[in-house]
């Protein structure tokens, strides 16, 4: 009796092996395909990291009221500066992650033309009924981009009231997937990732602020794997698989 109870004492003092949670990723929308695609190839670490994705407005606001999340990827700064402002982020692991283009789209099957230089011609285009599909103007970074856009070509008054807003950039490519909507304003990434959608024009970089997607790690959470999931986002190997979702590097 006395041997088992021995045995049993030894068993309960033994090391028990507990596998860590991986790392939570919220990430902007348009972020989907290519972290989808990395966290598949295992370039993002094994276990693949948690990939929570919607608009950078909507993520920001849940890290400020404590959702777990370790890193935060931002598809503009102002919503990570909010963070920072707030202190939800740990500041010096910011850093300019990715850079990308604004785009007008319409179905694969349209024979719609827009020609940006002639800007009446997307007025001209959605016709007395067609919507222009976009991500929510006031909050959402693509919107944003979008209002901003539209303002610098001088149709932002005549285009507002045919606006069809939407919770993020990807249910604003949707839209125009399914063919409820003749035009929409997205990014080239999302449009590069959906092969019922056509670009008929890329936005002069000059008509909007640069398109800049900032990550981070949120503050509570700075430990290793979060500092080399930081590392495997930056490493070649991401940044490739970025670039085949029509990334670019961070403007300068």
């Amino acid at each position: 009796m006395r041997t088992v109870l021995a045995l049993l004492m030894c068993a309960l003092m033994l090391p028990v092996s507990v596998s860590a949670a991986p790392p939570t990723i919220f990430a902007a929308a348009s972020l989907k395909p290519a972290l989808d695609a990395l966290a598949a190839q295992g370039a993002l670490g094994t276990p693949a990291p948690r990939l929570v994705y919607a608009a950078s407005s909507a993520l920001a606001r849940q890290i400020e009221q404590g959702a777990p999340a370790d890193v935060f990827i931002s598809a503009d700064e102002d919503w990570m500066d909010d963070l920072a402002q707030h202190g939800d982020i740990v500041k010096e692991t910011r850093s300019d992650l990715l850079g990308n283009a604004l785009v007008l789209i319409s179905p694969r099957s349209s024979d719609l033309r827009v020609d940006l230089a002639q800007p009446r011609s997307l007025i001209d285009a959605l016709g007395s009924s067609g919507r222009l599909s976009v991500a929510l103007v006031q909050s959402v970074p693509a919107g944003r981009y979008a209002a901003e856009s539209l303002r610098a070509l001088g149709v932002w008054n005549a285009v507002q009231p045919k606006l069809a807003m939407n919770r993020d950039v990807r249910a604003a490519l949707e839209l125009v997937a399914m063919g409820e909507c003749p035009l929409g304003i997205v990014y080239r990434s999302d449009a590069l990732s959906e092969p019922r959608v056509q670009v008929l024009a890329t936005f002069p970089s000059t008509s909007h602020l640069p398109i800049v997607y900032p990550v981070a790690i949120v503050r509570g959470h700075d430990n290793a794997a979060t500092r080399a999931l930081l590392r495997a986002l930056r490493s070649p190997e991401a940044q490739g698989v970025f670039r085949h979702y029509g990334f670019d590097a961070p403007p300068r």
